[in-house]
């Protein structure tokens, strides 16, 4: 697959994603808990709500063992089906948290499907990639990227893209390069994509009671 990053010398400097000297991914671990709840439920009770997970979206490419499908369509068609069973309009999102592998044909695909779903407006989204800082941990990178997109919406920072030196020309949207973002956030975008074009997007937003 050769998808793995071959900078082992600087393995804090290897994960680099929309970079132009992406090499790919830096394999790592984690884990995270998440606790969903019927909002019914936990209003019942009185819970503290920290967010509302507000919708889902997923598609599956069916054309390659490992790469992603090369147009972005599927992946964006995944977004727009999260966006619309959330009830959110695209005009609405405030953040993007990428899949960001820092794998060369991930990062164009992603940043081809987040214009091909948002237009114009993709340019004026925040976006970055949790990856950068942790490494891809496969399947438990979907749940590490919730839990980092919960805590964008409660503390109002956004965290960065890190060693994002040399912008590629085909990754050209706004990647939070290298230092966090303070901004209030309403409305996350979530991107999992699999290999062989599993997608897999959620969005988060702020629960207003």
């Amino acid at each position: 697959m050769r998808a793995l990053s071959t900078n082992n010398e600087a393995p804090e400097r290897a994960s680099r994603p929309f970079d132009a000297d992406r090499d790919g991914f830096v394999p790592s671990e984690g884990s995270v808990v998440l606790v969903l709840e019927a909002l019914e439920h936990a209003i019942a009770r009185g819970a503290e709500i920290r967010v509302e997970l507000a919708g889902f979206g997923c598609t599956a490419d069916a054309g390659h063992l490992v790469q992603p499908e090369e147009t972005g369509s599927s992946a964006a068609q995944a977004m727009g089906l999260a966006l619309k069973d959330a009830g959110v309009d695209p005009d609405e999102v405030d953040y993007i948290n990428a899949h960001g592998t820092s794998t060369p044909l991930n990062d164009a695909i992603e940043t081809l499907a987040i214009k091909r779903l948002f237009g114009d407006k993709a340019y004026q989204i925040p976006i970055s990639s949790t990856k950068s800082m942790i490494g891809h941990s496969l399947g438990a990178s979907g749940s590490l990227e919730a839990a980092a997109c919960i805590q964008t919406i409660t503390s109002g920072k956004i965290h960065p893209t890190i060693n994002y030196d040399t912008p590629d020309p085909e990754c050209d949207l706004d990647y939070v390069p290298n230092v966090f973002r303070q901004k209030d956030v309403g409305v996350v975008l979530s991107n999992a994509f699999g290999f062989g074009g599993q997608n897999a997007c959620l969005v988060f937003r702020k629960f207003e009671g």
